[in-house]
């Protein structure tokens, strides 16, 4: 089955959802009289208080609840705005009370996917707490050595397959736990290893709000000897903000102390920059500005140490829908220069895939390939050559291309297709539990209206009204038929429909059941 047959069937099994006019068989413009009006006469219907059988009692207390519920909706105009624009779900999902009464039916469905992408986001956050990256360093460069090295080594010993080696790793993994409402821990480590040397660190943090503008944060923590830590913030104005965060080293060397302060200010709406100054253990200074739009980001760099001093700039621009980010990096310093472009393929609602090819002097050429998946990280650089060459940078453009393409055709597309069909599968199940329900609900109502169709039907009688012999709803069917035996496809309306006989007149609606 093709990817948009998929999407169709599925559009075509949306869970059912409740029809608030439907119930209340009136028009989707019907005006607030009319919306109590059918309150009050389906009221009297299904009012418990009218009914003494207690299995009749039971089904109208069900069916009272739910008039009671329609009615809260549709004579409530900021609800029935909600309803009229985006459903039933609307009306489920968090933070309406934060929107205008006064939007227009467009700006409310713009609200609902906003808060639905909020409670995504937020469920998502939950099931994904602990943050974490792993970063995997792979020296290639065996197999772009230099040609006359190849032969040399072909006649020397014959051809053997090139070396590709796992040169460096390193693994973070971090998680916030919160004791109060104004205080927060924090729990983080990370080992690395490169070329057979390894280091770790452990940390433990406690966040806590001293005020809507100031929050302080006490540390410990254990790597090549321990150390403490304390770290503010600080809401300087509207506009502008600032940390500062001291540190205590106690190494083999000796105690070494640290300093680093942040100070950032909001240029624009956009735009933020920053200063920071470090002192101590590595002292430096640097300033940065970044911008945000909703179709580009964009930032300059610059960073003052010994003896690696440099300036960098970045570019990225999102393409089709968010779908895509193209990514540029220009970086020119004391110790070489470096540029680097990419692309940003969202792969799944919570995946995206990064591959990126950096070339520089005198670090080579780097493939970087990066799988995003909620808030862990997996990077795996490729070092494919020493020096600037025309083949790696083919290669590192190329080959990530082709294997995204194979794989997106042999492992992805079949994947997301079998997803699809769960999905269409699982909603058609729950449509036939709420089609069960609903006529089991039908069935209720029916009983329920016996006595309004009796004294209905009494009353057009006498005055030669309209009175509805016999009525059905499904396949054409034969009234004169003696015997009629009704499907499930056809369904006797007679009762309710003679219950909306009003003043000798039955008016019907689009929306009508």
């Amino acid at each position: 089955m093709s990817t948009d047959e998929n999407e169709s069937e599925l559009s075509h099994s949306v869970l059912q959802e409740d029809d608030y006019y439907a119930f209340f068989n009136l028009d989707r413009e019907a005006t607030p009289d009319e919306i109590n009006n059918a309150y009050r006469r389906f009221s009297r219907i299904y009012h418990p208080d009218k009914h003494t059988n207690p299995s009749e009692k039971t089904e109208a207390e069900m069916l009272f609840s739910k008039t009671k519920k329609v009615y809260e909706v549709l004579s409530d105009p900021h609800k029935r705005a909600i309803y009229d624009s985006v459903g039933v779900q609307g009306l489920e999902t968090e933070g309406w009370e934060i929107v205008q009464r006064t939007k227009t039916p467009q700006e409310i469905r713009e609200e609902y996917e906003r808060l639905a992408r909020e409670r995504n986001e937020r469920r998502l956050h939950q099931r994904t707490h602990p943050r974490g990256t792993l970063t995997v360093n792979i020296n290639a460069t065996d197999i772009f050595t230099e040609y006359e090295e190849f032969y040399d080594e072909l006649d020397a010993e014959g051809w053997t397959l090139p070396v590709i080696e796992v040169s460096g790793m390193s693994l973070s993994q971090s998680i916030e736990v919160p004791l109060t409402l104004k205080d927060t821990a924090t729990l983080s480590g990370s080992l690395s290893t490169h070329n057979g040397t390894g280091s770790g660190t452990f940390n433990l943090a406690t966040r806590r709000l001293l005020s809507s503008k100031t929050s302080l944060e006490c540390s410990c923590f254990a790597g090549n000897g321990p150390g403490l830590g304390l770290k503010g913030f600080r809401r300087i104005t509207q506009y502008a903000f600032a940390t500062c965060d001291a540190q205590l080293h106690l190494t083999s060397t000796g105690l070494k102390a640290g300093l680093e302060s942040v100070l950032g200010y909001q240029l624009s709406s956009s735009t933020i920059g920053y200063f920071t100054w470090r002192a101590g253990m590595m002292s430096s200074m640097s300033t940065s500005v970044v911008k945000n739009m909703p179709n580009y980001s964009t930032g300059f760099n610059v960073y003052i140490a010994m003896p690696n001093s440099y300036a960098m700039l970045h570019y990225s621009r999102k393409m089709l829908k968010d779908e895509l980010k193209l990514k540029f990096v220009l970086k020119i310093g004391t110790l070489g220069s470096y540029f680097e472009y990419g692309v940003e393929k969202k792969v799944t609602e919570h995946t995206r895939l990064t591959a990126a090819v950096g070339c520089g002097y005198p670090s080579g050429i780097v493939l970087k390939v990066k799988i995003i998946r909620a808030s862990q990280i997996y990077s795996f650089p490729i070092h494919l050559c020493e020096d600037l060459a025309g083949a790696p940078l083919f290669y590192a453009t190329v080959t990530p291309l082709v294997v995204y393409l194979v794989v997106k055709k042999l492992i992805i597309d079949p994947i997301v297709r079998d997803q699809k069909s769960r999905d269409i599968e699982r909603q058609r199940e729950l449509n036939k539990t709420r089609l069960a329900e609903k006529r089991r609900e039908a069935k209720a109502a029916v009983n329920l209206m016996q006595a309004t169709f009796s004294r209905i039907r009494s009353e057009e009688e006498k005055k030669k009204g309209l009175v509805i012999i016999k009525a059905f709803f499904g396949k054409a069917v034969s009234l004169s038929a003696p015997d009629l035996d009704l499907s499930e496809d056809v369904i006797d309306v007679t009762v309710p429909l003679q219950c909306l006989v009003k003043d000798s007149k039955l008016v019907l609606h689009d929306s009508s059941k």
